[in-house]
């Protein structure tokens, strides 16, 4: 996941090991692992107070060397750079939506409904929308990541442009070995996000669930423990059910912009909610001359907002609070868009 739960603050805090070691050379890599070796002893210290057991601590810190190449991706991600413009939708949705990842969906929720609809019913949340996510995070279980996490953590924590937040993933990291999860299991993406939902560590400890009622949380290998826990995370978050994530509309050519100006600054994802309109309910979207392109309206009562992510006179979206839930997982309006919209085409 990605960061699922969006992984942000990009200032740098002087030369990184991706610039040594890329940058300047050997002997620099050499002196910088010196570094590292050094902040472990802090890293350690820090993990003891937090409760890890010097078991686990022993059996993993003496393995770890700085991994470079976790600090060169995460300074090539697209919000490194503040001041680039928008892309549009597009060409996200046809690289995210295509036929064979579409037709993948459609085979994993017929294969998974007899479980889906248990946790639908525990959890409120919709059958397609967990497999939606389960697609967009690993390809349906296929592509979980080849990293190491917590030589991948540490090295991030190192780094230090964001060090308590890496620091406290490494440390959860290890609370999941202490709670039996094995080394060889905690393998996933250069941030740090592992499995079948792609949870960071401190994810997996607060919301990871058992599903087929083994007594473990295995979302690496369990399908029924990986769509478990996406529902888990999705209830947790504030799924409510009976309401669409939002629906596709039309946008009458004389539309009055000015009339829907968001007033409202956001706390965090200050770039993508600003791309949203203020909020009005469905009947009042209709007033104004919006259509539906593909379904029916919900219920009048609904509030959602407006995005056009490829511009006027393109498709838009109305968006309700349950696509603020997909947002909590990955903040991006392309990707929440494309999770509600594989959703529908999975179930159809």
């Amino acid at each position: 996941m990605r960061d699922k739960h969006t992984l942000r603050a990009r200032i740098a805090l002087g030369l990184t090991a991706a610039a040594l070691c890329l940058g300047v050379g050997g002997a620099a890599c050499a002196q910088d692992d010196t570094g590292f070796q050094s902040y472990l002893t802090t890293l350690r210290a820090k993990a003891e107070g937090k409760g890890v057991s010097r078991a686990t601590l022993d059996a993993v810190m003496p393995t770890l060397t700085l991994n470079p190449r976790v600090i060169e991706l995460d300074r090539a991600q697209p919000g490194a750079n503040p001041n680039a413009g928008i892309p549009d939708f597009a060409p996200y949705q046809a690289q995210h939506l295509s036929s064979a990842i579409i037709a993948n969906g459609r085979s994993a929720y017929q294969a998974e409904r007899w479980r889906l609809r248990r946790i639908e019913q525990q959890t409120g949340v919709p059958e397609s929308i967990m497999v939606a996510i389960w697609g967009h995070e690993t390809s349906y279980g296929r592509v979980m990541g080849g990293f190491d996490l917590p030589r991948a953590l540490a090295s991030l924590a190192y780094e230090g442009r964001r060090r308590d937040l890496f620091a406290d993933e490494f440390i959860a990291s290890m609370q999941m070995m202490d709670r039996g999860v094995t080394r060889s299991q905690l393998v996933g993406s250069w941030a740090g996000a592992t499995g079948g939902p792609q949870f960071l560590p401190s994810i997996y400890l607060r919301l990871a669930r058992d599903g087929d009622g083994d007594g473990r949380a295995d979302i690496w290998s369990s399908h029924a423990d990986t769509l478990a826990s996406i529902g888990n995370y999705f209830a947790n978050a504030g799924w409510r059910p009976g309401q669409p994530w939002g629906l596709a509309v039309s946008v009458p050519a004389s539309f009055d912009r000015s009339q829907i100006t968001n007033r409202l600054l956001s706390p965090r994802c200050l770039k993508v909610f600003a791309r949203h309109s203020g909020w009005k309910t469905m009947a009042e979207w209709r007033a104004l001359g919006i259509a539906p392109v593909s379904r029916s309206w919900p219920a009048d009562s609904v509030l959602a907002t407006l995005i056009e992510p490829d511009g006027v006179g393109r498709t838009a979206y109305l968006l309700t609070g349950n696509y603020r839930v997909i947002l909590d997982y990955n903040c991006s309006n392309f990707y929440a868009l494309s999770v509600g919209l594989l959703a529908d085409a999975v179930e159809q």
